[in-house]
């Protein structure tokens, strides 16, 4: 993959770089989520312990920038004597930057829900845990669905700050390519287009469910 201009080669290595970025995207947010689900219920819990530490994750996390997440998680857990590969590295950071962003996403949420709803569930005497399972979670889910969506789109795009650890995506694939064939604006527009590919339709799937949430409270 040397010399000469772009061919249809450099493009399919281009959509390997792409599946590994959607692969990376899924593990943050499949794990980001789990986590995030937690945070967002320790944000609410009644003691208050516990709300400070969901508190405490939330700021720090969002505080540090992604990068500096990532440097920690590959560069500094080696110095700890815990070598990763970069893709475990690079999935362990991106879930915790997740968890911090969808655990208040969804705080939000569950808060957004109607008093009058927690107050009904609790003139039927459920318990805490039968309230969030049965009336507040399903109508927080509901609530949640559109800027989770949304949040993907940014998932995806952070996902290309993993090249700095070597983490073969994207962007990596395309400064391979890039140093073997001198052709930034080519290159670079190309990764563009795929990264344009994979987060439109996240953001019109997302612009869509607004809208269908909006008409549903109308």
């Amino acid at each position: 993959m040397t010399g000469g201009g772009l061919s249809l080669l450099h493009v399919q290595y281009l959509a390997f770089g792409a599946l590994w970025t959607v692969c990376l995207s899924l593990i943050a947010f499949v794990g980001g989520g789990l986590a995030g689900g937690v945070i967002a219920l320790c944000r609410i819990s009644p003691n208050r312990f516990v709300r400070w530490a969901a508190i405490a994750w939330i700021q720090v996390i969002q505080g540090t920038p992604l990068l500096v997440v990532l440097f920690v998680c590959y560069f500094g857990l080696s110095i700890a004597g815990l070598e990763l590969p970069a893709l475990v590295a690079a999935g362990i950071a991106m879930v915790v930057y997740v968890s911090a962003y969808l655990g208040e996403i969804w705080r939000g949420c569950i808060e957004a829900v109607p008093r009058t709803q927690w107050e009904a569930a609790e003139c039927l005497a459920m318990s805490r845990t039968q309230r969030m399972r049965l009336v507040i979670l399903p109508q927080a889910v509901r609530i949640a669905t559109p800027p989770t969506v949304g949040f993907m789109v940014q998932i995806v795009k952070n996902t290309s700050l993993a090249s700095i650890v070597g983490f073969v995506e994207l962007v990596r694939t395309g400064q391979m390519i890039n140093n073997s064939i001198f052709q930034p604006f080519q290159v670079y527009l190309l990764i563009a287009a795929f990264y344009f590919a994979l987060c439109y339709p996240l953001s019109v799937w997302s612009r869509k469910l607004e809208q269908r949430l909006h008409l549903g409270k109308t």
